[in-house]
């Protein structure tokens, strides 16, 4: 499995996100498509970014109970995307259900991955506000062998924690890492953050990068750089 970078294309329109995506110029990055910009747009922007060529990641998050996320699921499994999430938190059944759900009739489905902790959690807040108080790198690895034994194909993690996550459920469980920044830039919201190449160097096998290549002054460079600390190209 080769190592990649996502874009998180978290922008409030169908104009801003094609706006973006038209600097490319030929290339064509995996793109993460959040809440932002699905619930603006709805279902039809991820099949016109699918139909331009992007891998995509559906990053909605889902918890409920198990029913309604095996039937959202498997709405979500005809958008022909290639990643969809959902929280490791809604327990083994609702990580079963989502699993069946986004199966296909014949046997094909999205890489399914869980959400363990929010790289904007720490362990403060989580105790403060979730009454959870075990180490957070604890809880994390606990979710993800949830994740695992639940037959999903990853977790969402920070950074900081995927070298752990693959000790504890092998390499080929996939770490999908968030809250990545380069080293002369902001943190901003993120509090669990690592640079694309420290994470490289302690095995993430995806890095969703947002603010730092949306927000630069020269998105495919800031990209490209991305790509060349995180990939080695």
């Amino acid at each position: 499995m080769g190592k990649d970078v996502i874009i998180a294309c978290d922008f409030a329109s169908r104009e801003q996100v094609f706006s973006f995506l038209d600097k490319f110029e030929g290339r064509k990055p995996f793109v993460k498509i959040g809440m932002e910009l699905f619930y603006a747009e709805g279902p039809s922007i991820v099949r016109e970014i699918k139909a331009r060529g992007h891998k995509i990641f559906l990053d909605l998050k889902l918890h409920d109970i198990p029913n309604t996320v095996e039937k959202a699921m498997r709405v979500l499994s005809n958008l022909d995307v290639d990643m969809v999430n959902c929280h490791a938190a809604g327990t083994t059944a609702m990580l079963q259900g989502a699993l069946k759900g986004l199966t296909r009739a014949d046997g094909t489905r999205p890489m399914l991955i869980a959400v363990t902790q929010l790289t904007s959690t720490d362990q403060a807040s989580m105790e403060k506000d979730l009454l959870i108080e075990k180490p957070i790198a604890d809880v994390v690895m606990h979710y993800a062998k949830v994740a695992k034994e639940a037959g999903l194909d990853g977790v969402v993690c920070s950074p900081l924690e995927a070298e752990k996550v693959h000790a504890n459920c092998g390499k080929d469980f996939v770490t999908v890492t968030p809250g990545v920044r380069f080293a002369d830039g902001e943190k901003g919201d993120q509090k669990r953050v690592m640079t694309p190449s420290e994470a490289r160097k302690i095995g993430s096998d995806y890095i969703v990068v947002g603010r730092p290549i949306t927000q630069a002054e020269d998105p495919v460079a800031a990209y490209e750089r991305c790509v060349k600390e995180f990939v080695g190209e």
